[in-house]
């Protein structure tokens, strides 16, 4: 439970650790536990982002598998009246999300797109810690052929966990029967989409992307009072993309700078090291340039864009004007942002623009 507990005081240490060796222990103590007291009366799930005004839309992990140690793997949360949606659940994005004092519990569902390591790596861990953090029924894993393989062998890996922490917390802290990841398999329809979710305040609907040799793909939209937000996943460019994001409020796809990876696979070379220059160059044929998504987003009248799973990594500011080199040229600066983890969106059910902010948590 370190993580746990690491989200929730890790802003009483980083307070006190620059003074901390010039007071006395009894007043680090007490600076100690007030701050903690602050945060537990004061959490996230208390403020505006879980009203009824808004949709929102919180990414939690934006790195391709390339390392970012400001980036976790894929994940992006949609929040629609108190609900959390998830789509993938990359390693790392369940620390940023505990980072940020999201509550877990909060979680309806995950989406996941396909099952590429950086897209699932973390489901174990969110189903603990969900599980801790007060989850009371099996988390539902929504997905398309293969999903009731993978939830199968998260159970399974974390099955004597499972039995460690209701032993020492209790089966009324930890009900073992809310512990478990539940499959939910789709299939697509013919014309390569369906329905997935559907409620009074929200429909979600998967639709089929070329990540070819990776099959089944998938992308989702979410509707929901009078808003619209789509997340591709892995993709190169295809109709279906432009198809269902047919004037969507949000975007939120994956992005490549082709030029940047053609920089890397020759460097890697001249390096001599012929494995990784393989890779580098194997991976440019199932992605999207950072253009391709412009003009993708563009052709569907799509309001604001979103960049995400950046491949590869920007390890320094500067590179971002590499990375995004002609995205401007072809849509309006003002319609596309780059994501980070903390990125919070809101669409007013009231209607207006999309309102773009961050989350900051304890440790950030």
């Amino acid at each position: 439970m370190s993580r746990f507990l690491t989200r929730l005081l890790g802003a009483a240490t980083i307070a006190l650790a620059a003074s901390a060796s010039a007071q006395p222990v009894g007043m680090i103590e007490g600076a100690y536990k007030a701050q903690v007291t602050a945060r537990l009366k004061a959490p996230l799930s208390k403020t505006d982002l879980f009203d009824d005004t808004a949709a929102r839309v919180v990414l939690c992990g934006t790195s391709a598998p390339f390392p970012d140690r400001a980036r976790a793997k894929s994940c992006t949360a949609v929040i629609v009246k108190g609900r959390v949606f998830l789509v993938d659940a990359g390693p790392g994005s369940v620390n940023t999300l505990m980072w940020m004092g999201f509550p877990l519990e909060k979680i309806e569902g995950v989406f996941i797109t396909h099952y590429h390591s950086d897209h699932i790596g973390d489901l174990g861990e969110l189903r603990m810690m969900s599980w801790a953090a007060g989850r009371a029924a099996p988390l539902a894993v929504h997905g398309p052929e293969g999903v009731a393989s993978v939830v199968d062998g998260f159970n399974m890996a974390y099955r004597l966990d499972d039995g460690y922490r209701t032993a020492h917390h209790g089966a009324a802290t930890m009900p073992p029967a809310a512990a478990p990841l539940s499959s939910k398999p789709f299939a697509l329809g013919a014309n390569g989409d369906v329905v997935v979710y559907k409620d009074a305040d929200v429909t979600i609907t998967a639709f089929k992307v070329n990540h070819e040799p990776i099959s089944p793909a998938v992308g989702y939209r979410f509707d929901m009072g009078g808003r619209s937000v789509v997340v591709t996943g892995d993709t190169t460019p295809t109709p279906k993309v432009v198809e269902m994001s047919k004037n969507a409020d949000v975007l939120v796809t994956e992005a490549m700078s082709m030029r940047m990876m053609r920089d890397l696979k020759a460097a890697a070379t001249d390096a001599g090291s012929t494995r990784q220059a393989k890779i580098f160059g194997d991976v440019t044929t199932y992605h999207t340039d950072v253009v391709d998504a412009a003009k993708e987003a563009n052709d569907a009248g799509v309001k604001l864009l979103v960049f995400s799973h950046l491949a590869p990594a920007i390890p320094q500011p500067v590179l971002e004007k590499l990375f995004f080199e002609g995205v401007s040229a072809v849509r309006d600066p003002k319609a596309w942002v780059v994501g980070f983890d903390g990125l919070r969106i809101d669409l007013p059910y009231a209607g207006g623009e999309a309102k773009v902010d961050k989350i900051t948590g304890p440790g950030k």
